[in-house]
């Protein structure tokens, strides 16, 4: 039975990469789409309504890997978070296709450094030189790995961690 539905829809970039761009081998061809860029279509297509503004605290966006530099998706999550946010989004030193990995889908999740600083407290601290109050995300992972750094670096009230769908919701609500 041929499967009627042919859109996927993932939060996370890994999947998004693997079933977008690996799964055609296998005879999987799906559309797969990224939580930010459907969020993008549904505010251009006023789908939904964000209230412009809403959200008045100081952002700033890490692009994750699997998204940014692997798949060219940079503009999307931004557009989310301006309409969201007058402010607009202060960009890291690093970010687009210069932007650091979160460490978590290298494995640096489950291993100790042992020389060197560990490369989410580095990402944390470049997000902190920002002034924001809140590093979006658009990945589980460099979530875990942020809130982790956060902790390392002792910052933990100074920055929230935040996914960008969840900036939506609490616009929405």
């Amino acid at each position: 039975m041929a499967a009627k539905h042919r859109t996927i829809i993932t939060a996370c970039p890994h999947c998004f990469n693997t079933i977008r761009n690996e799964y055609p081998q296998l005879g999987g061809n799906y559309e797969v789409v990224h939580h930010t860029v459907f969020i993008d279509k549904l505010l251009n297509d006023e789908k939904i309504k964000l209230p412009a503004g809403f959200d008045q605290r100081k952002l700033t966006y890490h692009d994750p890997c699997y998204i940014g530099r692997y798949n060219d998706v940079y503009d999307e999550p931004r557009h989310v978070l301006n309409v969201l946010n007058s402010n607009g989004v202060k960009e890291m030193k690093h970010h687009r296709n210069k932007s650091f990995c979160c460490g978590g889908g290298g494995g640096r999740a489950w291993m100790e450094e042992k020389i060197g600083k560990r490369v989410n407290q580095t990402r944390v601290n470049e997000a902190l030189e920002t002034g924001a109050d809140v590093l979006a995300a658009a990945c589980p992972f460099c979530i875990t790995m942020f809130d982790d750094g956060l902790k390392g670096v002792e910052a933990e009230d100074k920055m929230k961690i935040e996914d960008i769908s969840e900036i939506v919701a609490q616009a929405i609500e």
